[in-house]
C-alpha cells in the first residue's frame, strides 16, 4: 500500500480544495517500521510542519492522518518526513504520484482556491464552435469601401508566403457577421452553446491580432448593427458569442501606433506629443520599440498605462461597450504576457458588467502553477479566469490516438483534474485544433512532410488512403474531446474535412457545398450525444484503473456514462458492470464480459 493523492483513500476530497475546507491526508507505511513521528510537510513560500497522527493499521500498513484547512488560497506543495530510531526519511513523489522515499524528490501539488471562486453555469456542458471569421461564410451585400486584397475563389487556398519570402496576412476571402448568421442553423444542428469568434475589430490583416481600433467592428466583416443581429439571432438558438481580447498589444497600423500614416489622428509612432505616446516603450524613437516576440507590426502596450487601463477597462471603455452589447464572454489572447493586476482588473470588469460571463484565457500549460516573467500566475484562485484553452488535453488525446499509450494518457488527465478546482475544469476550452496549430486531421495522419517547406505544404493534400487513415483517427480524438472534462471547441471545418499544416495553411475556408458528409455526420451525432446527455457532463468524473483498456465514467443520480476506447490492434476484454446501450450505435450491451474489437471505441449508457 503506497500514498497516491489520486486515490481518495489517501487524500479526501481528490484535486483542489477551497479555502476553509477541510482536507485529510493518509500516509501508510509498513507496520515493521517503527516511528517516533511523521509530518506533513507543506510549503508556499515558507515551510510548514503538521504532526500527523496514528489512525489505525490495515493490511500490515500503519496509517497516519492529518485533517486541516487553509485560509490563504494559493498553490502548495507537500510532502512528508519520517523520524524512527535510524534518523530521518523524506518522502516526495515519483510521476505516476506514488510516494517514494529519497532525498530532492518532486512534491505533490495542492492548489487552494478562494472559497468564494463561482464560475458561469450557462455553458458548463456545452459545445463551442471557433470561427476565424474572414473564413467562415460569407454574405454577400455586404458594402464595403476600403480596399482589401480579395480572393475572387472562396476555394483557393490563402497565401502562405510571398514571392520576397515575407508573410503580410494581408489576403482576405470576405467572410463577415451576415455569413455567420446566415449559418446560425447549421450551427445549431451541431449542438454549439457558444460561437468563439477570432478578432473583430477593425485591423490591416485577416486575422486582426493586430487590433487597428478596438471600437469599430472591421468593415469587411459588417457593422455593429450586423453584430447586433448575430448576438440577437444566435440566442434566440440558444447560442452566445465569445470575443477574442487582444489587450497585449495593438497593430502598429492603428490609430493608436498609426505607424504608416492610415488613420486620421496623430499616433505615438508619428509624435511624442500623441495621446497614445506613453501607451509604448520606444528604445530609439520612433523605430525601435518593444513588441510582441519582436513583430514589429504588433507593438505591445505598456500595461501599466494608467489612460490605456481606462481605455480598456473603465467606464465607456474597450469592455464596457461590446459586454453591453450582450456578448457571453471574453477569450484573453496571450494572458499570460498581461500583469497579474490587468487581469484582475479586467476580471472585476466584465463580472460588474455581466457576473455570468466567461472569462477564458490563452495558456498552453498546466495553468495552476503557470510562471510567467518570474511571477506564478494565480489565474485559476477565484479573481482572474474561469477556464483556459485545454492543450494539455489536445496533447493527451492525439499523442493517445496516435500511440495508443493509455498510461500517458492517464496521467494527462489526471495532472489537470488533480491541479484545476472542479469549477475551472467545467469551463475548459477542449481544443484539439485551433488557428495556431495543425489541423486534427492532418497530425493525425500518416503524411511525411519531413523537410517541405511552407509553400510546399500549402499545396499538400493527403490522399484518399491518408485521409481515410486520419479520419478514423479523427473520429477517435473526436469522441474523447466530446466526453472529457471540459466543454469541447471545434475549430470550423475540422467537422467538414478540412485540411491544413501550421497557419496560415490551417485558415483555409469552409468548403460550403464540399464537406465530407460522412465526417460530417458523425459530428453531429457525436454532438447529439453530448447535447442530450448534457446534465451528465457536470456530474462525477473518474478514470477506470484498468490498464488493459482506456476506460473512465461519469456519474449523476442513477445514470451512468461509461466511455471505453480500445486503440489496440487486438481484442481487449471488460467487465460491463450492468446492463446498457451504445449510444453510438443503439446496439444493447449486456452485464459480464465484453469483448471490444480492435481499435473499437463506445459510449454506453447505464441506468
Amino acid at each position: 500500500m503506497v500514498f497516491n493523492s489520486r486515490n481518495e483513500k489517501f487524500k479526501t476530497p481528490y484535486g483542489a480544495v477551497a479555502t476553509e475546507q477541510e482536507f485529510t491526508i493518509n500516509f501508510p507505511l509498513p507496520g515493521w517500521v517503527k516511528v517516533n513521528e511523521v509530518l506533513l510537510v507543506l510549503r508556499k513560500k515558507e515551510q510548514n510542519f503538521y504532526t500527523m497522527s496514528f489512525s489505525g493499521s490495515e493490511g500490515g500498513y500503519n496509517v497516519y492522518s492529518v485533517t486541516m484547512s487553509l485560509k490563504k488560497e494559493g498553490i502548495y506543495y507537500y510532502s512528508f518526513r519520517v523520524f524512527n530510531e535510524f534518523g530521518m526519511f523524506n518522502y516526495g513523489r515519483d510521476r505516476f504520484m506514488n510516494a517514494v522515499c529519497g532525498e530532492n524528490l518532486p512534491e505533490w501539488q495542492l492548489t487552494v482556491y478562494n472559497k468564494n471562486y463561482k464560475t458561469p453555469d450557462e455553458f458548463k456542458g456545452g459545445i463551442i464552435y471557433h470561427i476565424f471569421a474572414d473564413r467562415f461564410n460569407r454574405a454577400e451585400g455586404v458594402n464595403v469601401t476600403r480596399t482589401y486584397r480579395m480572393h475572387e475563389d472562396w476555394y483557393e487556398n490563402p497565401v502562405a508566403i510571398e514571392n520576397d519570402g515575407s508573410y503580410r496576412a494581408d489576403d482576405f476571402f470576405g467572410g463577415n457577421l451576415k455569413g455567420i448568421t446566415q449559418k446560425l442553423d447549421y450551427l445549431k444542428e451541431l449542438g454549439v452553446t457558444l460561437i468563439y469568434l477570432s478578432p473583430i475589430f477593425r485591423s490591416s490583416s485577416n486575422h486582426r491580432y493586430d487590433t487597428g481600433d478596438y471600437m469599430q467592428i472591421d468593415e469587411l466583416l459588417g457593422t455593429e448593427e450586423d453584430f447586433d443581429e448575430l448576438i440577437s439571432e444566435a440566442g434566440k438558438r440558444g447560442m452566445g458569442i465569445m470575443l477574442d481580447g487582444v489587450f497585449n498589444h495593438t497593430g502598429a497600423d492603428s490609430i493608436y501606433f498609426n505607424k504608416f500614416g492610415n488613420y486620421d489622428s496623430l499616433g505615438a509612432y508619428q509624435s511624442k506629443k500623441s495621446p497614445y505616446y506613453k501607451w509604448y516603450t520606444f528604445q530609439h524613437y520612433p523605430d525601435t520599440y518593444t513588441c510582441w516576440w519582436g513583430v514589429t507590426v504588433t507593438p505591445t502596450v505598456a500595461h501599466n498605462n494608467r489612460s490605456y487601463r481606462n481605455f480598456i477597462m473603465g467606464d465607456g471603455g474597450v469592455i464596457e461597450k461590446w459586454t453591453k452589447k450582450g456578448i457571453k464572454g471574453w477569450r484573453l489572447d496571450v494572458v499570460d504576457e498581461l500583469p497579474i493586476e490587468f487581469v484582475d482588473g479586467l476580471r472585476k470588469k466584465i463580472k460588474e458588467l455581466n457576473p455570468s460571463a466567461l472569462i477564458m484565457g490563452e495558456v498552453w500549460e498546466d495553468a495552476s502553477n503557470k510562471v510567467s516573467y518570474d511571477l506564478l500566475r494565480p489565474y485559476l484562485l477565484g479573481s482572474q479566469l474561469d477556464g483556459v484553452m485545454n492543450y494539455p488535453f489536445r496533447t493527451a488525446i492525439l499523442d493517445y490516438v496516435m500511440w495508443g499509450d493509455i498510461n500517458e494518457f492517464k496521467l494527462r488527465i489526471w495532472e489537470i483534474t488533480e491541479n484545476y478546482p472542479r469549477q475551472t475544469i467545467d469551463c475548459l476550452m477542449n481544443v484539439i485544433d485551433t488557428h495556431d496549430t495543425v489541423r486534427a486531421i492532418n497530425r493525425l495522419s500518416t503524411k511525411d512532410i519531413t523537410g517541405t517547406t511552407k509553400a510546399r505544404r500549402m499545396e499538400i493534400m493527403l490522399s484518399p488512403i491518408e485521409y481515410n487513415f486520419a479520419k478514423q483517427r479523427l473520429c477517435l480524438a473526436v469522441m474523447l474531446q466530446f466526453t472529457l472534462p471540459g466543454i469541447p471547441s471545434i475549430y470550423y471545418g475540422d467537422e467538414a474535412g478540412v485540411q491544413g499544416y501550421e497557419d496560415p495553411i490551417n485558415r483555409r475556408t469552409y468548403p460550403w457545398g464540399r464537406e465530407d458528409v460522412k465526417l460530417l455526420e458523425y459530428y453531429k451525432k457525436i454532438a447529439a450525444i453530448r447535447t442530450a446527455n448534457r446534465d451528465m457532463f457536470t456530474g462525477e468524473f473518474r478514470i477506470l484503473d484498468n490498464y488493459d483498456i482506456l476506460a473512465y465514467t461519469w456519474t449523476k443520480g442513477d445514470r451512468k456514462l461509461l466511455i471505453v476506447s480500445n486503440n489496440s490492434p487486438g481484442y481487449v476484454n471488460m467487465e460491463i458492470p450492468a446492463d446498457g446501450v451504445n449510444l453510438l450505435d443503439g446496439k444493447q450491451i449486456y452485464k459480464g464480459d465484453y469483448a471490444f474489437a480492435p481499435y473499437e471505441f463506445s459510449i454506453i449508457s447505464i441506468s
